[in-house]
């Protein structure tokens, strides 16, 4: 048998190389048997009792956590910030205003081809789902929005989605679009 000492170090080292909890079994496997894992598993739980990080059994495996006590001051309520590309943004805003809608509906008000990644990103997200398919020949996938959506940009239904006036007015309309429509207004009053 080796030596408690030694024992301890070898427990304490294969626990904290280990990517997932570990029972005595696995330890046995990993360590040897002339290891005595349970009592270095019992003598290692009570050096690590009350200190910053503690050894501990759940359902019969074995892994270092934080201190209770201490978890909430080491907790990080990080948002990864994802930046969404502009056909995502585009492909969003098609499917909210016209859901339910299909790729090809969406391709087609677009002018062009979506990649599979966008619809994915957007269903990652939590904005987008599928609806179920169009009652046409082919029978397409459809795609609508989710509660998700409406909770993430504060609406409490489609209905509160800003109009085409309310987006001119933010400025949030695309200048070159807004040149575009004052030209198609100038020409229909030309022709009238």
């Amino acid at each position: 048998m080796e030596k408690p000492d030694s024992a301890m170090r070898l427990v304490e080292a294969a626990l904290f190389a280990s990517d997932k909890p570990m029972s005595i079994s696995d330890l046995r496997a990993h360590l040897g048997e002339r290891i005595d894992v349970a009592t270095a598993l019992e003598l290692l739980a009570g050096d690590y009792a009350g200190r910053g990080i503690e050894l501990v059994e759940r359902g019969g495996r074995w892994h270092f956590q934080t201190a209770p006590d201490l978890a909430h001051i080491l907790r990080l309520e990080r948002e990864e910030p994802r930046k969404l590309s502009r056909a995502g943004v585009e492909t969003l805003a098609i499917i909210a205003y016209h859901e339910p809608v299909s790729r090809a509906e969406i391709e087609a008000i677009r002018g062009v081809q979506i990649s599979k990644g966008t619809l994915d990103v957007l269903m990652e997200a939590g904005w987008v789902r599928p609806a179920g398919r169009r009652e046409t020949p082919g029978r397409p996938l459809i795609y609508a929005t989710t509660p998700g959506f409406l909770a993430h940009f504060g609406l409490s239904s489609r209905r509160d989605l800003p109009g085409i006036d309310d987006l001119r007015a933010a400025g949030l309309l695309d200048p070159v679009d807004m040149a575009f429509d004052a030209l198609e207004l100038e020409s229909d009053g030309d022709n009238a």
